[in-house]
Parts: structure tokens; sequence; C-alpha cells
């Protein structure tokens, strides 16, 4: 089972830093250790136990649990729709830890909605738990309670790192995160996040609420500690300028259109030094779109990172050998590293367009909230799809070069069977399973006779065109029905693709990072 992730060797040059931002750097990485265990704990209440038994056992089958129980972040194979692979444990429990033990959905849906606005908003939040209070009822216990051991050590970590660095935006960045984490108010840090500009690029908090199966309300922490590569982020942050235009001509009714985005759309280029947490858990993040707070998203837009090490890493050991299998011959020659990383970021780009904040029945909410458990998968189709639609605008208005327009097509074509393997538990595995059927229903992609699958340019264009108007149309209207039946529908591995997928067995599906450059620097930290 660990076979499937290949172990890589993650770098990053460290050779311009001064040695104080080496030492700011090292905290960094110390800090983002502790997320680690706290991720553990959300995920399940028995992670940690568990992970002292797997530990005491010398055995080699014990050793190979345990290395396969770090890599999933608890006892369920992430790429294997969450099975067990250790004897005795539970179904993977899908609200995670964020839920009061013995609760169940309809009680909590119940009392959330008996809740005065402001109590609900609160308790829907993305930084609160849900407990049951001395008296039995419900109640909603902030993180920097739940938690508040570990986020002292690590807001301890970051001020020693802050007073370290000389990097002036960096150095308010992580003292503003070291209050959020105490004070459960992350507003004026991910602000600060947002308008950071520094050698070290540091994402440090609770952020995605893929965990949180019952509704996702509630964010996981992690962190991704990295150097940016300023000769690529200099080449793509041109496309920030380009958002309001790709914005105003999205395929949707006019009045769905945000006819002002946030101000601030940075992108950077990075690579990773350390992840952990949500951010290091089976399949690798190749790029991130964040804040998800959506106050600062509509005030201030979001920041996209493309993790550029991680994202050679899949290409040269996942995607090629993938394309080799199950691509047509003309396909096969028209994937590329470039269209790899460019669909990456637009797919991170397109995260902040479309609808967010929306009404429903005269009730302002957001998109998050109205599609609930189906917002991920969503969410994520919608990045990928909108994605190709935006680089064929762009290509089409000269902004992008025309031999992009060949290989995008085909390069996402033998992305989407790597997505699929991460299996359709996993929201990002999901949305790309709907978007493949549907492609293949509407004549965008065929299968050959020998079980090949080859892009239909005359129709492939018009389908992204069609799927990004229903997605984007049923988010701007809370359309969960319409959003559950679609996932119902076609979010399901057919046995063509299923065929494709059995002759992948000896390609890896992933990769497992292991952090050169950060040990290195831990042991420099060691060394007195």
């Amino acid at each position: 089972m660990t076979a499937r992730f290949a172990p890589v060797d993650l770098t990053a040059d460290l050779s311009a830093l001064p040695s104080n931002e080496r030492r700011a750097l090292a905290r960094l990485i110390e800090a983002a250790t502790v997320f680690d265990a706290l991720f553990l704990r959300q995920v399940w209440a028995g992670n940690e136990t568990l992970l002292l038994s797997l530990a005491g056992d010398r055995s080699e089958l014990g050793q190979a649990r345990l290395h396969h129980f770090l890599i999933n972040k608890g006892p369920w194979s992430r790429l294997d729709d969450n099975e067990p692979f250790v004897p005795g444990v539970p179904a993977k429990p899908p609200q995670a830890n964020f839920y009061p033990a013995g609760a169940t959905k309809e009680e909590i849906e119940g009392w959330l909605t008996s809740l005065p606005a402001a109590e609900r908003t609160r308790a829907t939040g993305f930084f609160t738990t849900i407990r049951r209070g001395p008296d039995g009822r419900f109640t909603a216990l902030p993180y920097s309670l739940e938690y508040q051991n570990e986020l002292a050590r690590v807001a301890v970590l970051l001020r020693e790192a802050a007073g370290l660095t000389a990097q002036p935006t960096l150095k308010n960045y992580l003292e503003s995160r070291a209050d959020a984490l105490l004070t459960n108010d992350y507003y004026a840090s991910d602000v600060a996040w947002m308008a950071l500009d520094a050698a070290i690029e540091p994402t440090i908090g609770p952020y995605e609420v893929y965990e949180d199966e019952w509704f996702n309300y509630k964010a996981a922490f992690e962190a991704f500690i990295t150097i940016r590569d300023d000769a690529e982020t200099g080449k793509l942050a041109r496309f920030g300028a380009e958002l309001q235009e790709i914005e105003n001509n999205l395929p949707i009714d006019p009045k769905f259109r945000n006819p002002r985005l946030g101000a601030m759309a940075p992108i950077r280029v990075v690579n990773t030094v350390f992840s952990s947490g949500d951010a290091n858990r089976g399949v690798q993040t190749a790029a991130f779109n964040l804040p998800n707070d959506e106050r600062v998203v509509t005030e201030k837009g979001s920041k996209r990172v493309m993790l550029k090490n991680n994202q050679e890493a899949k290409f040269r050991m996942v995607l090629q050998p993938i394309a080799r299998v199950a691509l047509s011959a003309a396909d096969q020659a028209n994937v590329t590293f470039d269209a790899f990383f460019t669909h990456i970021l637009m797919h991170e780009l397109m995260h902040g367009l479309g609808p967010h904040n929306i009404t429903v029945g005269g009730r302002a909410t957001t998109v998050r909230q109205e599609l609930r458990e189906t917002y991920s998968a969503i969410e994520e189709a919608k990045a990928d799809v909108s994605g190709l639609f935006a680089l064929r605008f762009l290509v089409d208005r000269g902004k992008l070069d025309k031999v992009l327009a060949q290989t995008m097509y085909t390069t996402y074509l033998a992305s989407m069977f790597r997505s699929i393997r991460f299996g359709l538990n996993e929201a990002h595995g999901r949305g790309v399973a709907v978007q493949l059927n549907y492609f293949l229903d509407n004549g965008g992609v065929s299968v050959a006779s020998d079980g090949t699958f080859a892009v239909n340019a005359d129709r492939i264009r018009q389908n992204v065109v069609d799927l990004t108007r229903d997605i984007m149309t049923m988010q701007a209207v809370g359309g969960y029905d319409d959003a559950k039946q679609m996932i119902e529908r076609l979010a399901a591995v057919r046995p063509q693709v299923q065929a494709v997928l059995d002759r992948l067995k000896d390609v890896p599906v992933d990769i497992e990072p292991r952090f050169a450059t950060a040990e290195q620097l831990l042991n420099e930290r060691r060394t007195p």
C-alpha cells in the first residue's frame, strides 16, 4: 500500500538566506511539527493512543503499519475510500473529531437551526469545535481553548522567528498569526498573510474544511513552510491583472458575476521546505488558494501559492508514466510540464472567481454553507473546469502562447486519471470524476478500441463552457439538491476508466516527500 507513494527528496535553495533568516526558518519548521499532532487529534480522538501503540510494535508488520499511518495521518487509507488498515479500528468518522462523541448529524443540524443568527454564525464558523457542556447541551468551543496548549507552543516559536527575521512583512505576519492562535480571531493575520512579501513564505493555521465531511464547516490545522522562487513568481504575477476580465466573461448570467474582485490577488511560486498537518496527509498538495474566510476574499481577494518542487516531482514520477498508459499515442506527445503547471495555477486562481457570497430566499449566505457536504467536491470541479475555460480565454486574446491550446486539454486528461486515483472519498478525486464522466457523456473525450483515451478537439471546448456554466449557476443559487444529484450521477468510476486504472497498478499514485532541507536546518539548530 505504501509503495503507491514514491519517496522523493524535496529540497530548496537557501544559499541567498543570511544566518538570521535561516534560524527563523528553523523555528518555523519546529512550529509546523506541532500541527502534525494537532491534526491527528482533529481527524480522530483515538489517533494519538493508536500512534503510541504502533510505535511500540517493533515487528516488520507493525513498522509498516506505522509508516502508512504517518502518511495517512490515521489508520484509514485515503486512497482506498478510507478502508482501515489497522485491525480493530472503527470506520473513519465523517464528522472527524469536530463534534461531540455520540451526537448525530441530525441532532447537530437541529441545534444549529435553533440558534439565533449570530450564535449560528459562530457555531458554523471555521474555528470552533462543537462540544457538550456540563449540562449536556451543545456549545461552540473556540480553537484557542480546545487546543490551547499546542497553540501556545506554536505562538512562542512564531514570535521567536519574528524576532530573528529582518523582513518587515514576515515579522508582521508571524506576530499577527501568533496573536490569532491565542485569540481565535484570524482576520488581521489573514490580511497580513495576503501582504506577505518575503523570501520565506510560511502558511500556518487552520484552513481547509475537507476533514469535516458532515458540513465542511470546520478548518483543520496545517503548515506550509516554503522559500519563494522569485524568477517564477515574477513570470506569473501578470496573471493577477487578468482576473477581473476573466470574471467579466464567465459563461454565467451577468448578475452572478462579481463586478469588483478583491483588490489584491498575489501569486507566489515557492519551493517546499516542510509541510505538516492537513498539508501533509495522503496525496500531496500541488498548489493552494487561501484564505477561505469569505470576508477576506471579498475585501482583499485571495493568494495563490504554487509548490513548484512538489509539482515537478509529481509530473516526473506520476503524470508522465500515466500518460504512457492512459492516452492515445498522438495525445501523449501533447503532455507537457508547462501545461500541467499553468493549469494548476489557473485552478487556484479560479477558486477566487465565481459565486462566493450569495443570497438564497432573501437570506445572505455563502456557497460553502448552502452546499454543505457537497461543497468541497463541487468547488474543486469548478476550479478545474473553469481553469480550462480561463486558459482558453487568455490564449484567444494573445495573453498565453497558442501552443497551450494543443497541450492543456491532453495534459489535463492525463492529470484526471492522476486525480481519480486519489479515491472518490477525496474531494479532488470526486470532483474530477464528475468532469471526466461529463466529458465522456458529451463527446469531449472518447475511448478507443484499445482502451486508451483521447481528447475530441471539436467538442471539448464547448463541454468546458457548458460544465463551467452549470456548476457556477448551481453555486450562485445555492442548489444543494442539484449538487447532490450531480455527484450521485457523475462521481463514479466507470468500467472503461477502471480498466485504465487497473493498468496503472505499477505507477505510483503520488509522492511521499522527504524534507531534506528541513532536516539540514534542524540539525544546524541542534548543533551548539
